[in-house]
């Protein structure tokens, strides 16, 4: 099995997955995965898609992700490794689309306006 590259995104976090057959090796920017995500429920949001396909052992996975913050890049790997699976094998397509896991969020940061405080508050009203 050759490498398979994926690409995933969240906010403005990009994660570049590069999977190949191995023993379930993680690194994400040369550091490992408990060392890059601390608390466990973002080390879970990065393995999610292994964990539903049971596939947590059979791939090494090398992360390079940029950008956001750690939700978001927890998000944006998870959605990368979630393509790459369906890449791998079709049948982890039916697993992982009713999770909503092949789906990309497009909720994004509102921009400020002109005028304003900020993208929605505006500056005090005075009448008089």
């Amino acid at each position: 099995m050759e490498t398979i590259h994926k690409i995933g995104r969240r906010k403005t976090a990009v994660a570049r997955v590069y999977v190949s057959e191995g023993t379930g090796n993680m690194t994400i920017n040369g550091r490992e995965l408990a060392k890059y995500f601390t608390t466990g429920t973002l080390q879970y949001k990065a393995k999610q898609a292994l964990l539903l396909t049971e596939n947590l052992e059979s791939f090494d996975i090398t992360v390079n992700v940029f950008g956001g913050g750690v939700t978001g890049q927890a998000e944006a790997i998870r959605l990368a490794i979630s393509r790459a699976l369906c890449a791998l094998d079709p049948e982890n397509r039916l697993i992982l689309k009713p999770e909503g896991l092949l789906t990309r969020d497009p909720r994004m940061v509102e921009r400020k306006k002109f005028g304003q405080k900020k993208a929605r508050k505006k500056f005090q009203f005075s009448k008089r």
